[in-house]
């Protein structure tokens, strides 16, 4: 079990190059998280839905992602309530109180899933949550300890020392932890390390001989490294000569902001997260992301003074794109009945296309693929949808998509606004190219998305076979599996 002092000390990523490397090697290896808090899910091949970071994981084990990989799913709705996914099925909304509650009936669940993959898998690497020294949250643990002492697993202790105060992060968290959690952890990687590596060698002399466990490896900042991120936007500015500019409002709740990943690295795209409280730039493209309280974030929005600036933008011939939330933001109501996301009742939506949007208590979650409507090409295009939203209305005779079994969105009369329900629209490089196209911009170069993902999950394999001590590690495994190779 990978374990880290902080959130972001690069739990997932370690997971994941370790998922690929055991892979390389023959191993029988699937990841596996007990419990997660994220926005960003992805699909299931068994019809479920799981935290983007364990879908990633799968990858890098060469594996189709499965709801046993991740058991406990907990999506945050407001700053006080979350819906609640198990072995990749909502459950309900809960808040803190109920849900610590309830912890004993999700561990059953865990352990359940745990279990099956066991069957079929030698080697798992799990990821934890968070740090397992927040002792404020130890009652009842499933996503840390409480699940390594349940299944008697071994841990490492990974940090972040491009953050500072790395030696600080590792001897405080082992000194938060109980006597039995402590002799859990085998040894320490520190991660994102920049500069000369015999300037730390004292420090990593004073921890081993401080702490009586070995540094398993220093893993150096991998400059330029992309991995689809389990819940924080990243920022970061990758273009130099763009052609087509993009801008995506930083909503309080959005959720698979991964959609934008392939646009992001496009290299004729300047895209851009505006954050709140910041007035939107103009740009060519304004696409509206999906979200996990739609209400709230569209009166949010308005509040924000998006709808003005919509307004302008299309007035001035500017391009519009709802994906899932977004898609219902940009109809003339959303209904709530049930108040699934919040306070029942009904908002007005930003009256662009002429659809209603309501609620329901089943969730969509579905694989799906068709062709985009759009530049008058039939372009094939395939994702996942995740929704709780059923739309209708005239504006849905005009699809955006035609699925395999059905239509999907809607595209304006005068073709400035789409509309769509699926996620992954960008990721195939053809559909992403005649988006771009429709929106105004030149496609001389494509994205292989799937191919890209491919090659960074490679590169960072290779940074952990050459820096990290893989002997001592395939030892700790030694000591606790039965650890068998495909041949």
């Amino acid at each position: 079990m990978i374990q880290g002092t902080t959130s972001d000390a690069g739990k997932s990523t370690l997971v994941a190059g370790l998922c690929r490397v055991y892979k390389r090697r023959k191993y029988h290896v699937a990841p596996f998280k007990p419990q997660n808090m994220a926005l960003n899910s992805a699909v299931t091949s068994d019809g479920g839905e799981i935290g983007r970071a364990q879908a990633v994981q799968a990858q890098a084990a060469k594996l189709e992602p499965h709801t046993d990989m991740n058991p406990v799913l907990i999506k945050p709705a407001s700053d006080t309530t979350a819906q609640v996914i198990i072995q990749g099925h909502a459950l309900t909304d809960m808040d803190a109180a109920h849900f610590h509650d309830y912890k004993p009936t999700a561990l059953k669940a865990v352990l359940d899933s745990y279990q099956r993959l066991s069957q079929h898998y030698s080697l798992i690497f799990v990821e934890g949550a968070g740090s397992p020294a927040e002792i404020n949250l130890r009652d009842g643990d499933i996503a840390n300890m409480g699940f390594a002492e349940e299944v008697d697993c071994p841990v490492i202790l990974i940090a972040d020392i491009d953050r500072g105060g790395v030696f600080a992060h590792l001897v405080g968290t082992l000194e938060l932890l109980t006597e039995s959690e402590r002799n859990r952890i085998k040894g320490f990687v520190i991660n994102r390390f920049r500069g000369d590596i015999k300037l730390l060698e004292s420090g990593l002399d004073w921890l081993e001989a401080h702490t009586g466990l070995p540094v398993l490896g220093v893993l150096p900042y991998l400059h330029g490294f992309h991995l689809e991120a389990e819940d924080a936007l990243n920022t970061e500015q990758i273009k130099t000569d763009a052609t087509l500019k993009v801008i995506v409002p930083a909503l309080p709740h959005i959720s698979n902001h991964t959609d934008f990943d392939p646009l992001r690295l496009h290299p004729e795209i300047d895209f851009n997260y505006i954050p709140p409280d910041h007035a939107p730039p103009a740009a060519d493209l304004i696409i509206l992301p999906g979200s996990k309280n739609v209400r709230e974030d569209l009166n949010w929005l308005k509040k924000q003074g998006w709808e003005k600036h919509l307004q302008h933008h299309l007035r001035y011939g500017g391009k519009l794109i709802g994906i899932c939330g977004g898609l219902q933001m940009l109809g003339t109501k959303i209904h709530d009945p049930d108040g699934i996301e919040g306070t029942a009742g009904s908002t007005n939506g930003l009256g662009l296309l002429d659809y209603e949007t309501t609620l329901h208590q089943q969730k969509q979650l579905l694989r799906v693929s068709g062709h985009l409507k759009i530049n008058n090409a039939r372009v094939s295009v395939s994702g996942y949808e995740i929704h709780q939203g059923r739309s209708t209305g005239p504006a849905l005779d005009h699809p955006a998509l035609l699925l395999d079994d059905r239509p999907d969105g809607a595209i304006s009369a005068d073709n400035q606004i789409f509309s769509s329900y699926l996620h992954g629209l960008f990721e195939q490089s053809e559909a992403c190219n005649s988006i771009i196209q429709w929106a105004g911009g030149e496609t001389k170069h494509s994205l292989d998305y799937f191919a890209f993902k491919e090659q960074q999950i490679e590169r960072l394999a290779d940074m952990i076979e050459k820096y990290l001590d893989l002997e001592k590690l395939d030892f700790i495994l030694q000591q606790s599996t039965k650890l068998t190779s495909d041949h």
